[in-house]
């Protein structure tokens, strides 16, 4: 789950880790007056989205007068920014965060991410602050510090000053960064993050350490034990239809394709996809049932497919394991009841109790496809569409 800058810089200050004072606000004027809370002669206009490269886009407007902040905010809210990180329709601004001004002296990089290959936490560290990260992986990886930490023993002094010197830092800079940092680790420890993020992170004239942007991605699968993190999800931000699974225990995720998926087990999802790729095709979805899934969950997953305007085919790959093919049957048969199923429906079941599975559909009258194997599956669903163009 992502959350805001302004609402991972809460948290942050919850955390004791340093940012700059700042004001959300959700049309021109409350942005304007937000100078006045915030007090100072500079403030920067920063567009609230959950997508990166603001900046390029347009949507971080450095402002020296009210007036400017009252013009910059009214260019940003209820406009779509089109950012690196969006599609061409670019996402619309709803609030904006205007936060006060800092003498800067030097730009870093902080991250922290879990390295999945090591199964470790890793800190992420960089001089070159500002910059995407991942172009600076790409040109100069040996800019990059990192150093994986033991989840037992966490973040020592040692490893938070080394990664300091390796910054280039002295002095008090040195020991401030290593607060930071400590205090840092802690929020992504205690709140289940999967990537903490800031860029830039600076050092003021005052030498001070101070997190000018901030990025917070949690694990959805942690949320239970944080219900006021998860208040903080902002459902605007999200994909209505990826919201709508969610909210019944499914696992979607929205593509640009023609054949709408669904599947047991993010592999066996996995694979349906590149085989589909594989024959000439493109998936509409990611769609995982996973093995619990009841009949009326398969129901609602069919729903969430075709509500997807793009979807020309449906294409069902089951192994039953702990998911049975009966179930799935049933949600088929249920679905088709109460929904018009205007595309082709491919299916393909395999494991535990395939034949009553299989009988089922049979007696049920549906006008559907049966395959035999995942390979042939994925053929007969882009053979349905081609032959209905």
């Amino acid at each position: 789950m992502n959350i805001h800058e302004y609402q991972a810089k809460e948290l942050f200050r919850q955390y004791g880790v340093r940012t700059l004072e700042g004001v959300v606000a959700s049309n021109p004027d409350e942005a304007a007056n937000a100078c006045k809370q915030l007090g100072g002669n500079i403030w920067v206009v920063k567009a609230q989205v959950h997508a990166g490269g603001r900046g390029k886009g347009g949507g971080i407007v450095l402002c020296r007068s009210a007036d400017e902040v009252y013009e910059a905010a009214s260019n940003l809210i209820g406009k779509q920014l089109i950012t690196p990180q969006t599609t061409n329709e670019g996402v619309e601004v709803r609030k904006v965060y205007v936060e006060e001004g800092c003498n800067i002296s030097k730009e870093l990089y902080l991250g922290i991410v879990l390295d999945r290959e090591k199964e470790l936490p890793v800190i992420m560290a960089s001089t070159e602050g500002g910059v995407e990260i991942e172009e600076v992986a790409h040109k100069n990886p040996e800019k990059i510090l990192k150093v994986h930490l033991d989840p037992i023993t966490g973040l020592g002094d040692w490893q938070a000053r080394e990664i300091a010197f390796g910054l280039g830092l002295e002095g008090k800079q040195i020991k401030n960064c290593t607060q930071f940092m400590k205090s840092l680790y802690k929020l992504f420890i205690e709140l289940d993050c999967s990537i903490v993020e800031i860029n830039p992170l600076v050092v003021n004239t005052d030498n001070e350490i101070i997190a000018l942007d901030a990025k917070i991605n949690f694990d959805s699968s942690g949320l239970f034990r944080h219900p006021d993190v998860e208040n903080l999800r902002d459902t605007n931000e999200e994909e209505p239809l990826e919201t709508r699974a969610n909210e019944v225990g499914l696992n979607y995720i929205k593509l640009d394709g023609e054949i709408g998926c669904m599947v047991n087990g993010a592999g066996l999802a996995m694979a349906t996809m590149d085989i589909i790729k594989l024959h000439g095709g493109e998936p509409a979805n990611f769609l995982d049932v996973g093995g619990g899934a009841s009949s009326k969950q398969v129901a609602e997953g069919f729903r969430v497919i075709l509500s997807d305007p793009e979807v020309k085919a449906i294409f069902v790959n089951i192994f039953g394991g702990i998911m049975r093919c009966d179930f799935i049957a049933e949600g088929i048969i249920e679905a088709a009841n109460e929904i018009d199923m205007s595309v082709p429906l491919i299916v393909r079941l395999a494991g535990t109790n395939v034949e009553l599975g299989k009988k089922m559909l049979s007696e049920s009258g549906l006008d559907l496809i049966a395959a035999d194997d995942m390979d042939d599956g994925a053929k007969k669903a882009i053979q349905a569409i081609r032959s209905k163009a």
